[in-house]
């Protein structure tokens, strides 16, 4: 396994232990991680496995690019996700809160969300179940290419 990957996997364990010791002090208090650094720690799980050089912080659709193709990261903890811009690629992770582990959601091009319409806020807003059917429709080669292997989301996994 690639180093970065050991690191990030190492600090978002560490970081999952915060919450969660947090939210043993605090009952009934969520300390969830998300925004900037959740939406960062993506990123760079993301770069990492799948080799892509990420763009400038704030770049509009596209938060990188892997072998000339534009890709929008997500990551989630929850059962959706929300889309603003309709990107050229589309890579989505879910965190497994429980075990630490990330596993690729949905990873292809998304010229299907054209047909979809936007919530009363502008967003696409897409669980990971509908995420799930659509990648089982995308060819291989249309995928973005893993350097390390991945594992595979399923609706099964879910956090409590």
């Amino acid at each position: 396994m690639d180093f970065n990957i050991k690191f990030i996997k190492q600090k978002l364990s560490e970081l999952l232990s915060i919450v969660n010791e947090l939210e043993n002090r605090f009952p009934g208090r969520k300390f969830t991680l998300d925004g900037h650094l959740f939406g960062s720690l993506g990123e760079a799980i993301a770069a990492d496995f799948y080799n892509i050089t990420l763009a400038p912080t704030g770049t509009k659709t596209h938060d990188g690019k892997q072998n000339g193709k534009n890709v929008q990261i997500k990551i989630t903890q929850r059962d959706s996700v929300d889309i603003n811009n309709i990107p050229d690629y589309l890579l989505v992770l879910f965190l497994d809160t429980q075990q630490g582990e990330v596993y690729e959601v949905y990873n292809g091009p998304c010229e299907w969300l054209n047909a979809c319409k936007r919530t009363k806020n502008g967003w696409y807003t897409r669980t990971l179940t509908t995420l799930y059917r659509e990648n089982m429709n995308i060819p291989d080669d249309k995928r973005l290419v893993a350097k390390t292997d991945i594992k595979k989301w399923n609706p099964k996994i879910r956090n409590r």
